[in-house]
Parts: C-alpha cells; sequence; structure tokens
C-alpha cells in the first residue's frame, strides 16, 4: 500500500536585510510535504515567498483556480508526472507562465524528494537514472554593490573572490559584470579582460551581463572585443524577451549566447530556442515548474543542439534539485552554485544539511534516497516569515 501524502504546509523565511543588502538570497518559501508515515519531501520556490504561500495554501475558487495542498492530501507522491499534470490544469486560470507556475515549481521538487525517499531511490533515478558519475559546477562570484563604490574597488573585490575560487579547485566560473555607475563598453572588456587573466586560462569563464545592452550590435561590439577572453557563455545580454534581437546577436557571436532566465514553462523556453535561437537556455528548476518540467526543457534541448545550464540562486534545496537535473540529463552540461565559502547568505549556508564537498572542480553524484538534503528545522524556526511582518 502506498503511503498517502498527509499535510502540506508553505513555509515563507527571511533574514532580515534593508537597501543594498537585498540581493535574492534572503528569503525563500519552502514547500514541506508530508506522508502518513511521518517521511518529508522538501521543495522551494524563486519567487515572492508569501505570493507562492498564498497559491500553494488557498481555498479553491473554482475548478481551473485551486489551492495546491488541498488538491495534493490524500494522493500518492510517487505518481509526480501526473500530479504534475493535474494540478498545472487545476491552476491555469491564476496564470499558465509566472508565480502561479513558480509555486508548483515548489510542489513538484518536494513530490520528487518525498517519493525518492519513499522508493529508498535517489531523485536522478526517477528522472531516468544518472548519466554521469560527477557533476560540473561552475561558482558565481557575486557582492551587492554598495553604495558610491566604484567599478574598480568592486572588480578588486571580485578579483579576490576569483582567486578564493580558483584556490578551493572550481574550475568554472561566472563573473558577474553588473556595476555601479557609468561603465562604458571600454572599460567593460578591461575589466573582464583583467578577471580572465586572474583566473587563469584553464578555467572556464562565464560572464553575465545584467541585461546591459538594448541594442545588440553594443553587445556584438563589446563579445567580439572579449573573443581573447574566451568566454563561455554571455549571460543576461539584452532585455528579456526580446527574442529577435537574441537571435542576431547569436548568429554573429562566436560566444554562446544564454536566455530564458527567467522563463517558467515549457513553451517560453521552445520560443527561446526556436526565435531566439540562443545556445544555452538557464531556467531555474525552482520557478520552470520543477524537476517534472525541466526534464521535458532538458530534452527539448538536445533535440535543437542546445544546452541547458539552470539559473539557481536560492538555497541549498534548489541546489540540491540542480544537481539531480544535472546528474540524469547530458543536455545540462554543468550547474550554477553558490559556494557558502564565498557567498555570505545565511539561508544558503545552514537551511539544509549536508553540504557536498568539491573534489578536483566536481561533486559527487548523490546517492541517498530524495535530494539528499534535509531541512535544518531550527533555522527554519528562526527565519519564518509571518504574513504582514516587515
Amino acid at each position: 500500500m502506498p503511503s498517502l501524502i498527509h499535510t502540506v504546509e508553505a513555509l515563507p523565511l527571511r533574514v532580515a536585510a534593508r537597501g543594498e543588502e537585498l540581493d535574492g538570497s534572503n528569503d525563500t518559501v519552502v514547500v514541506r510535504i508530508t506522508d502518513e508515515a511521518g517521511r518529508v519531501g522538501i521543495g522551494e520556490a524563486d519567487s515572492p515567498a508569501q505570493a507562492v504561500a498564498a497559491l500553494v495554501l488557498r481555498d479553491d475558487a473554482h475548478g481551473w483556480s485551486r489551492g495546491l495542498a488541498g488538491l495534493l492530501v490524500g494522493r500518492d507522491p510517487v505518481e509526480v508526472g501526473a500530479l504534475w499534470d493535474e494540478l498545472a490544469a487545476a491552476t491555469f486560470y491564476d496564470g499558465n507562465a509566472g508565480v502561479a507556475r513558480h509555486a508548483l515549481a515548489a510542489v513538484d521538487i518536494a513530490l520528487h524528494d518525498l517519493a525518492g525517499k519513499q522508493l529508498g531511490r535517489p531523485v536522478h533515478a526517477l528522472l531516468g537514472g544518472a548519466r554521469r558519475t560527477r557533476l560540473s559546477v561552475y561558482a558565481t562570484l557575486y557582492r551587492a554593490v554598495a553604495r558610491h563604490e566604484t567599478a574598480t574597488a568592486l572588480h578588486g573585490e571580485l578579483e579576490r573572490l576569483i582567486g578564493q575560487a580558483v584556490q578551493d579547485g572550481y574550475r568554472a566560473l561566472k563573473y558577474e559584470a553588473i556595476f555601479p555607475g557609468a561603465v562604458s563598453d571600454s572599460e567593460l572588456v578591461e575589466l573582464i579582460t583583467r578577471a580572465r587573466a586572474a583566473a587563469g586560462d584553464e578555467v572556464d569563464l562565464l560572464v553575465d551581463f545584467g541585461y546591459r545592452w538594448r541594442d545588440w550590435r553594443d553587445a556584438l561590439w563589446t563579445l567580439n572585443r572579449l573573443e581573447p577572453a574566451r568566454l563561455w557563455l554571455a549571460e543576461a545580454t539584452l532585455p528579456d524577451g526580446d527574442l529577435e534581437s537574441h537571435a542576431k546577436l547569436a548568429a554573429r557571436a562566436e560566444t554562446r549566447i544564454g536566455g530564458a532566465e527567467l522563463a517558467s514553462t515549457l513553451a517560453e523556453c521552445r520560443a527561446w530556442l526556436e526565435h531566439g535561437h540562443v545556445d544555452v537556455l538557464q531556467p531555474d528548476v525552482a520557478r520552470c515548474g520543477g524537476l517534472t518540467e525541466m526534464r521535458r526543457v532538458a530534452d527539448l534541448a538536445a533535440l535543437h543542439g542546445a544546452a541547458v545550464v539552470p539559473h539557481n540562486w536560492k538555497t541549498g534545496i534548489n541546489a540540491a534539485a540542480a544537481r539531480h537535473l544535472h546528474a540524469a540529463a547530458l543536455a545540462v552540461p554543468m550547474i550554477e552554485v553558490l559556494p557558502p565559502t564565498l557567498f555570505d547568505s545565511p539561508l544558503r549556508r545552514e537551511l539544509v544539511r549536508p553540504e557536498p564537498a568539491l573534489a578536483d572542480g566536481t561533486l559527487p553524484l548523490p546517492d541517498a534516497p530524495g535530494l539528499g538534503v534535509e531541512l535544518a528545522d531550527e533555522v527554519v524556526d528562526r527565519y519564518r516569515w509571518e504574513a504582514g511582518n516587515a
């Protein structure tokens, strides 16, 4: 007999922060699903925490606008694919994309975790099985921009992080080229060239341009001059959703062009491939429908000869989900990590355990049942964010 779902909780969490300290890692919403035997599955969404919690816990309005929790109680979590289709059909009136799909992502990750624990298998086994024995990662190097800080000063801090990351053994790094004030394209080329020199020739270097340009010609001018730096990926070059400009840039640039960072559906990702012609899709597991939808995205990318390198910004829950997707999908060549040693976020550092150890620039294949991480209840209690609280 299956052990059915007994309770569904949505827990907004927040670390007190203000102004320039806010960087997206300060809050999250954890979905916790418990079965009749007391086993727990966890997921999260990279989305406004209280909005997601409301969508999960809400009362039904009508057949196309229903609360996710009420639909799940009494159901078998192992039937995760069928549940995903049912939940999507029962909530499409609230939006086929955006926050409603983010809420479904959190639930889907938690269902995979719980199903894996019930079956005694890691989540990647539920996704079709592991295609690799070690996991390739890149470390994102980010520091919030302080008020009145110069681009040169911020770059100096990023160079320090580059040195630490290389010393820690990372073989791929992402440089966040998001600077305060007016930095010319020529100055940007100089700063990224210095970042390449600091990283060395053996490290893959990705760059996040923070949606810097409006005109694809300006982006191309910069990328052409950065060819000696051998960037692995140019991320967030142009306005999100401007597929025509992305297509023009991708057709002319030697560097891989990324897109779909904010996509929350398979249909959006298809448009990015068929009309934006990007080389790399970057949706987030905790935004784009969870592991069920992201597995479909990976299969779609493979058909187009493209790659999927998921955005991965929240806590260790999302990081664990991305590890299993990478393990199961050959179209996912590497995943983003925010190492607690390089990125100071209490939720990222403390919310789940254990943290996998880097060795030879890679992470081990997860082998524990479910996601392979457990929620730290005392951390949940410390950072619980009740509705209406500032």
